[in-house]
């Protein structure tokens, strides 16, 4: 289940791509399918071998083009462990709400960006989120250890961005489907996977995920404005001035 649109990301075989804040591995995988040489970077090092071991099995089955390389790396988003201007593309996504030093967190990403790259990032969306909020204590931080500490408008977000360096872009909502899931899964408790409501509801989200029928397919796409559980902005880099140009090459000769 992806939430990156990878047309808006421009992605091309070869291309060095940061997945910040991995998790499970979903956006890392399709990069490093689509060739992309992948960092899959999170503070979860259990959740990192299991990314690993499939990143593993990719390559033993052949699926993916003699160009793509993957590398899982356990690290802070605050402190991200790369080279100034390492990356051509990166992916943040579900990130930004879980990090306390939120300014640090989006100039490090800004840091390890090529001029000219492009980052998607992913963030919940402020309607379902305030929802979620609303219907249960135990959905978000300081009643989760590391979860959710603020809700984003895309406004917000935006301007976030802006303050870090980046110029965002291109906008969308994904996953509607999923928005009525987590209201229900709050509603009765956000840790009741048992609760009936909630196994049917998974079903059949596990069935459109796998199957994508186009009745779902469009009713998605139609709810998405309104009721996506997820925000994605695309943003750039700037290119270098001229003028910083010649200031960086003087700074490299200076003695």
């Amino acid at each position: 289940m992806l939430t990156v649109d990878y047309r808006r990301l421009d992605l091309e075989p070869g291309h060095l791509l940061l997945d910040m804040g991995a998790g499970a591995g979903r956006h890392a995988f399709e990069s490093y399918r689509r060739g992309a040489r992948v960092i899959a970077l999170d503070y979860d090092a259990a959740e990192l071998k299991d990314v690993a071991g499939l990143f593993a099995a990719m390559d033993a089955a052949g699926d993916v083009p003699p160009e793509a390389a993957a590398a899982v790396i356990n690290g802070d988003g605050t402190r991200l462990p790369f080279p100034d201007e390492s990356f051509d593309r990166i992916v943040c996504s579900e990130v930004l709400e879980h990090i306390p030093d939120l300014d640090t967190a989006v100039a490090e990403l800004h840091r390890v960006l090529k001029p000219g790259g492009t980052m998607a990032v992913t963030v919940p969306t402020w309607f379902p989120e305030k929802i979620c909020w609303a219907l249960s204590e135990e959905y978000h931080a300081p009643f989760v250890p590391g979860g959710h500490i603020r809700i984003f408008t895309e406004s917000a977000l935006r301007s976030t961005l802006r303050a870090g360096g980046f110029e965002p872009g291109a906008a969308h909502h994904a996953h509607a489907l999923h928005s009525p899931y987590w209201w229900l899964k709050c509603a009765v408790g956000p840790t009741n996977d048992t609760h009936p409501a909630v196994r049917a509801y998974h079903r059949l989200l596990v069935w459109d995920i796998s199957s994508a029928p186009k009745a779902t397919r469009w009713t998605e796409k139609v709810l998405n404005p309104v009721l996506g559980k997820s925000l994605v902005v695309y943003a750039q880099k700037p290119l270098r001035t001229e003028v910083e140009s010649r200031r960086s090459a003087k700074e490299v000769v200076a003695p």
